[in-house]
C-alpha cells in the first residue's frame, strides 16, 4: 500500500467510503488468519517499573497506591486455569522491573511450558540479550514490544532513556527475532504532536519489520503523569487523533500491510467502547482478544491509563463475556496455541 494511500484512510471521514476499508481489512483477515479468534490469557505479573514514560500511570516517579509482584505459584494458578478455559496462550506483562530477575522468569517460563500445553508470550519490556535468550531456551514463544512510535523525537518526549542507556526498540525487534520469537509490537494512535505523516510511518514500520504480532491503541495518558494534562498538538490540522474510530483505521490498515500477522481487539478499545469497541475491531481486521486472568486484587493497581475495562470482572466472568461477544459476531473461538501464521510462513521457509 502507498504511503499516499495510508494518509488518505486515516483522514478519509466518509462513511460510506470506511464501510468499504472494513470490509476489505475484514476480507483479508478471514482469507489470511480465518474466521478464529485467539484467546490469550492477560496475566499482570507486577507493575513495578524503572521507566519514566511521561503518559503510564505505572511510572517510576508516579505516586501509584500499591506495587505488587505476582509469587510463582500465583502465576502459575492463572496459567492452568488458562488451559482449563481453552485458552492458547498465557501472557505474562509487567512494568519495566529488575526485580522480575531473570531466574524467576525462566523459571516461570519452563513450569508453563512443562505443566501446561499453552504458549507463552512474555511483555516485560527492555530486558538484557543474555536474559531473553535464557527465557527463549527456557521455552518462551513469544515477545512483545511495542516501539509506540517511529518517530525518534516523539518517543523520547513520551518514553525517555535510562540514563546512559539509548534505547532502539527496532534493533531489539530484530534481535528477538534472531533469537527464535515471534514478535510482536505496536504504536500508540494520537499521541501529542503525533501527525498524520508520522503515523503513516508506523504502519509502514509494520510491514518493514514483517511483524507476527500488532497491537495498537488510541493514546490514553494517566492524569497523574506529567502528559496526563498535554494540551500539545501537531501544527496545522495534522494533529492524529486519538480516537476510536482512528484505532479501528489503524487496526484495518495493519491487517492489509501484515495480511498474516495476529492482532488484537484491546482493552484500551473495550475502554472506549465497551459495548461494542472489542467487536468492531474484531470486524475491522483483529483476530485475538485477551481475556484478563489477573487476580482481582492486583487488576486495580495495574493502572497503565485511567477507567480501564473489565477491572472489577474475575476471569471466569471475562471468559463467560468474552465468548458470548465471539459467537455474537458470527466467530467462533481459536482452538490451540494460535501461532501466527506470518511467523509459521517463516518457520517453514527456514527448514
Amino acid at each position: 500500500m502507498k504511503r499516499t494511500e495510508i494518509i488518505a484512510w486515516l483522514k478519509e471521514t466518509n462513511p460510506d467510503r470506511l464501510e468499504r476499508l472494513w470490509r476489505q481489512a475484514d476480507d483479508t483477515r478471514r482469507q489470511c488468519v480465518g474466521d478464529e479468534i485467539h484467546l490469550r490469557g492477560l496475566v499482570e505479573i507486577g507493575n513495578y517499573c524503572v521507566r519514566s514514560c511521561g503518559y503510564c500511570g505505572l511510572s517510576v516517579q508516579g505516586s501509584h497506591p500499591q506495587r505488587y509482584r505476582m509469587s510463582e505459584s500465583e502465576i502459575m494458578d492463572c496459567a492452568h486455569q488458562a488451559e482449563t478455559y481453552g485458552y492458547g496462550t498465557a501472557v505474562l506483562q509487567a512494568g519495566e522491573d529488575p526485580g522480575l530477575t531473570a531466574e524467576f522468569v525462566e523459571s516461570v517460563v519452563r513450569r508453563i511450558k512443562t505443566e501446561t500445553s499453552l504458549a507463552v508470550t512474555l511483555s516485560l519490556g527492555e530486558r538484557r540479550d543474555d536474559e531473553l535468550a535464557r527465557w527463549r531456551a527456557a521455552g518462551a514463544d513469544r515477545y512483545l514490544l511495542r516501539f509506540e512510535t517511529s518517530d525518534p523525537e516523539l518517543y523520547e518526549t513520551i518514553h525517555p532513556s535510562l540514563p546512559g542507556v539509548k534505547s532502539d526498540r527496532f534493533a531489539l525487534l530484530k534481535r528477538l527475532r534472531s533469537m527464535g520469537y515471534e514478535i510482536g509490537s505496536g504504536v500508540m494512535i494520537g499521541i501529542p504532536g503525533q501527525t498524520w505523516e508520522m503515523l503513516a510511518t508506523d504502519i509502514e514500520m509494520f510491514a518493514e519489520l514483517d511483524l507476527d504480532m500488532i497491537g495498537v491503541g488510541p493514546y490514553i495518558a494517566h492524569p497523574d503523569t506529567p502528559l496526563g494534562r498535554d494540551t500539545r498538538q501537531a501544527p496545522d490540522g495534522q494533529q492524529a487523533a486519538n480516537t476510536e474510530k482512528m484505532t479501528y483505521k489503524v487496526v484495518a490498515l495493519a491487517r492489509l500491510v501484515c495480511p498474516a500477522a495476529n492482532i488484537p481487539s484491546t482493552t484500551a478499545l473495550a475502554t472506549l467502547n465497551l459495548a461494542q469497541g472489542r467487536e468492531l475491531g474484531l470486524q475491522r481486521g483483529a483476530n485475538v482478544v485477551m481475556p484478563n486472568l489477573t487476580p482481582v486484587q492486583y487488576r486495580e493497581f495495574y493502572e497503565i491509563y485511567p477507567a480501564k475495562a473489565c477491572i472489577r470482572e474475575t476471569s471466569s466472568d471475562c471468559r463467560r463475556c468474552m465468548n458470548m461477544r465471539i459467537l455474537s459476531i458470527g466467530r467462533v473461538p481459536g482452538t490451540g496455541r494460535g501461532d501466527s501464521p506470518n511467523y509459521q510462513k517463516k518457520a517453514r521457509t527456514a527448514e
